[in-house]
C-alpha cells in the first residue's frame, strides 16, 4: 500500500504536551501532518481505532506496546520511530515481516544518572516522607542516613552504572558491584569492588539497580535478596520495574524487611490507581522520569523528526528494521 502524502504521524504518550514544542516539526510541512497524544491507551482495540488512520508512529521509549497481534490490525503503518536504538514492546521480527521500517534515535542517558541520584538522596534523607510531614503540620519525623562512608551496591557496571559509581565515590561512598557477565578487572578499572550476587545485598546499604530487562533478570530480587539487604538498606530502581518482584517489595516495605525504597519504574505503567505501592511505607514514587528531561526530548524528537524526514526521502536513518516506503 502507497504512503499517502501528506503522510499521517502519530506521536504517542505525550504526558506532558511537550513533544511538539522541543523539536522542529516545521521540517516536515507540507509532507506530513502530525498529531500528538498526551493520553495512554492499554486497550489492543483502543488503540486500534486510533492508530489505524496513521501511516507513521511515533513511540516514546517503551510507554506503549507494538506485539505482532497489534501490529497486524494496523494496515496503513509502514514507519515505526522510537526514541533510543532499541525497543523491547515493539515485536521487530513482526514488524520486518508486516514491511513496517522502524527507526530509531540515539542514546541519551545522563538525565537518568541524574535521577537515580535524585533518589538516592530523596530515600536515605527521607525527603518525601518529611515533604508530607510539614505540609501536614509535623516536624522532623525521620532520621536520616549520610551516605559518607557507606556502601553502595549496583546491579550492573554498564554505561549507567559507571556513572552512579563515579557519584557515589564523590560522596565518599564505597562502590560494590555485580552482574552476570562483570569481571573484578572490568570493576577495578572504575574504583569498584566486585562481589558476588548474596554478598552485594549483604554488604551495600543501598543497592542501585541498573540491568537490562530479560529472561535472565526479570525477577532477579525477590524477599530472599530483600532479606539480605536487611532493616537498613534501600533499594533505588530506575531500570525496568520487572527486575524486582513487585510483590515481595511491597511485603518487604509492609513489614520493615528493608530501610526503604525510591522506584521509578514499574511492572504496570502508569501505575494503577490504587495500587499497593501507593500505600507502602518509606517509599519514594517517580513516574518513569529517568528520560523525562529539556534535553534529552529535544534531542531524540529532533532526530525523530530527522528520521521521518529521512524515511520519506527513501533514505532512512538509524534503521533498526527495514522496511519500504511504496
Amino acid at each position: 500500500m502507497p504512503v499517502r502524502s501528506p503522510a499521517r504521524v502519530a506521536v504517542l504518550d505525550d504526558y506532558q504536551g511537550v513533544a511538539l514544542s522541543v523539536a522542529g516539526w516545521t521540517r516536515l510541512d507540507g509532507r506530513a501532518t502530525v498529531t500528538a497524544f498526551r493520553d495512554h491507551l492499554d486497550d489492543p482495540d483502543a488503540l486500534v481505532a486510533r492508530l489505524e488512520p496513521y501511516d507513521v508512529v511515533v513511540a516514546m521509549r517503551e510507554r506503549t506496546a507494538f506485539p505482532r497481534e497489534l501490529l497486524q490490525r494496523l494496515p496503513h503503518l509502514r514507519l515505526l520511530v522510537t526514541t533510543a536504538m532499541g525497543n523491547a514492546a515493539i515485536d521487530m521480527e513482526a514488524a520486518g515481516e508486516l514491511g513496517i521500517a522502524v527507526c530509531g534515535t540515539d542514546l541519551f542517558d545522563r538525565q537518568t544518572v541524574e535521577l537515580t541520584w535524585a533518589l538516592v538522596m530523596a530515600a536515605t534523607r527521607g525527603v518525601a516522607v518529611e515533604d508530607r510531614a510539614v505540609r501536614e503540620g509535623r516536624w522532623q519525623t525521620v532520621f536520616g542516613r549520610e551516605l559518607a562512608g557507606r556502601t553502595m551496591g549496583l546491579l550492573g557496571l554498564g554505561h549507567l552504572g559507571r556513572q552512579i559509581a563515579h557519584i557515589a565515590q564523590f560522596f565518599g561512598m564505597h562502590v560494590v558491584a555485580w552482574s552476570e557477565h562483570l569481571t573484578p578487572l572490568a570493576a577495578a578499572e572504575v574504583g569498584v569492588t566486585y562481589v558476588g550476587f548474596d554478598e552485594l545485598f549483604e554488604r551495600s546499604d543501598v543497592v542501585s539497580v541498573h540491568l537490562r530487562l530479560s529472561d535472565r533478570t526479570r525477577g532477579l530480587v525477590g524477599i530472599r535478596e530483600l532479606r539480605l539487604l536487611g532493616p537498613q538498606g534501600f533499594l533505588v530502581n530506575t531500570s525496568r520495574g520487572p527486575i524486582v518482584v513487585e510483590a515481595d517489595l511491597v511485603q518487604a516495605l509492609n513489614d520493615g524487611v528493608i530501610a526503604g525504597a525510591a522506584l521509578d519504574v514499574y511492572d504496570t505503567e502508569p501505575l494503577p490507581p490504587g495500587h499497593p505501592l501507593m500505600s507502602t511505607p518509606r517509599t519514594t514514587l517517580s513516574p518513569h522520569n529517568g528520560f523525562v528531561a529539556e534535553r534529552a526530548y529535544q534531542a531524540a524528537y529532533g532526530q525523530v523528526v530527522e528520521d521521518i524526514a529521512a524515511w520519506l526521502d527513501g533514505s532512512p536513518l538509524r534503521v533498526i528494521v527495514e522496511g519500504r516506503t511504496t
